[in-house]
């Protein structure tokens, strides 16, 4: 059988290329699980581990969404700014969230450790990079960080920034030695095998058609199967469709767009010295890290809310590539694709009960692989009566996202960020 990913670097590189069954008649569960991406992974994962046997509906293949074909970095952070965290639900309570991020980076950490995930290849470090010339925040940020969750963060000057760097785009950075980037599709694929293994069914293949969750007994229809279980959590995404009115209605499918270079190990070395993964800082930010060793480099940023050429959108990330490292010039994209990123209006992770024995985790969009590990563990936590920690995401449910105008307004506010970027830097 052929797994149906999208012609990807993470598609050609896989360790584990297992297929899995589509539902075929009625099997029962403790959990049904909707969604075979990090998020819902992880959660089947933690409640197999409590002893319960989760069953996971994937409409493509485990990892066939944006979690699999990602920039792999993991951080502790959250899209949403601390100040917004703040101000809806307090200081205290915003201080436990971003200890959540942390605890989040350590538990992919641990995944790959404990199962032994061959293929993530976890690699240690993030540049934060500053496109202007101010760095008293920055300075105060690491200091506010340091104090507040013991984290260190090390600032950058121009002059080390260029020692890993050859370019003279960035003034100031931050350098963030426990935070590391992955092969996130060998990760999730590994995830997948332990809870296999555990005892938890996959199948792939297998969209949900229909979704009966008002009874004691909740019912997922498939095209040729039906699941059936006392409880059901929907971990869709950026494909959330219209199988749940509500969550369809709160979630922002938004498009991001990758491209993997030709193999060019000394070219791609004349302008990147390290192999820690980089971020620039601006609101409408790019990322990238050399992948295979330094063999190649991925490159990632833009968003668009429809759907766009992959290869057009490359020309756009090659033009931001060059501006930084005009020493690339003559280096090629072999590889372009784009995946679709759940959004919330308030720019955090919606996980919470939706209806009784119901529950929903989504809106993983711009917040890194970590997020989708503690959130998982956070749920798991929850629906086996083992912690009331999912309180901590109460205050960001599941808010109407504006729907079509929603969608405008979100490509609106990147457009705006794009100007004020620009403007910044001048």
């Amino acid at each position: 059988m052929t797994l149906p990913y999208p012609t990807t670097y993470y598609a050609q590189s896989l360790s584990e290329s297992r297929a899995r069954p589509m539902l075929r008649g009625v099997e029962e569960a403790d959990v049904i699980v909707v969604g075979g991406g990090l998020a819902g992974l992880v959660t089947a994962l933690e409640l197999a581990r409590g002893g319960l046997k989760p069953l996971v509906l994937e409409a493509q293949a485990v990892g066939w969404g944006a979690s699999g074909r990602n920039g792999g970095i993991v951080s502790p952070a959250f899209a949403c700014g601390s100040e917004d965290i703040t101000a809806r639900v307090g200081v205290e309570a915003a201080r436990a969230l971003h200890r959540l991020t942390i605890e989040g980076v350590d538990r992919v950490r641990g995944y790959i450790r404990d199962l032994g995930i061959t293929g993530a290849d976890p690699i240690s470090g993030l540049l934060n990079l500053r496109r202007f010339d101010r760095a008293d925040d920055l300075h105060a940020y690491a200091a506010e960080f340091a104090q507040d969750f013991g984290y260190e963060l090390t600032y950058l000057d121009r002059a080390a920034i260029r020692e890993r760097l050859v370019s003279d785009r960035y003034f100031h950075g931050l350098a963030d030695a426990q935070a590391f980037h992955i092969h996130p599709l060998n990760y999730l694929r590994g995830l997948a095998a332990e809870l296999e293994r555990l005892g938890g069914r996959i199948y792939e293949g297998s969209p949900a058609t229909q979704a009966q969750f008002k009874a004691a007994t909740k019912v997922v229809t498939t095209a040729q199967g039906e699941a059936r279980a006392p409880r059901v959590v929907f971990a869709t995404g950026g494909y959330t469709d219209g199988l749940v009115p509500r969550l369809k209605r709160a979630v922002l499918p938004i498009a991001t767009y990758m491209m993997v270079s030709e193999v060019a190990p000394d070219l791609i070395a004349s302008a990147i010295r390290t192999r820690e993964a980089v971020l620039d800082d601006r609101r409408a930010s790019d990322y990238y890290r050399v992948i295979e060793g330094g063999n190649r480099l991925l490159w990632g940023g833009r968003i668009t809310t429809r759907a766009a050429s992959a290869a057009g959108v490359a020309q756009e990330l090659r033009r931001e590539m060059i501006g930084a490292f005009p020493q690339l010039a003559g280096l090629k994209t072999e590889l372009s694709w784009s995946g679709q990123m759940g959004y919330a209006r308030h720019l955090m992770p919606q996980v919470g009960l939706m209806e009784p024995d119901t529950w929903h985790i989504t809106a993983f969009g711009g917040h890194g692989l970590n997020t989708t590990a503690v959130a998982g563990k956070v749920l798991a936590e929850s629906i086996l009566g083992e912690s009331d920690r999912l309180a901590m995401f109460a205050g960001f449910g599941l808010d109407w996202a504006g729907g079509p105008l929603g969608l405008a307004v979100a490509q609106a506010t990147y457009w705006k960020l794009q100007v004020q970027d620009w403007w910044r830097e001048r």
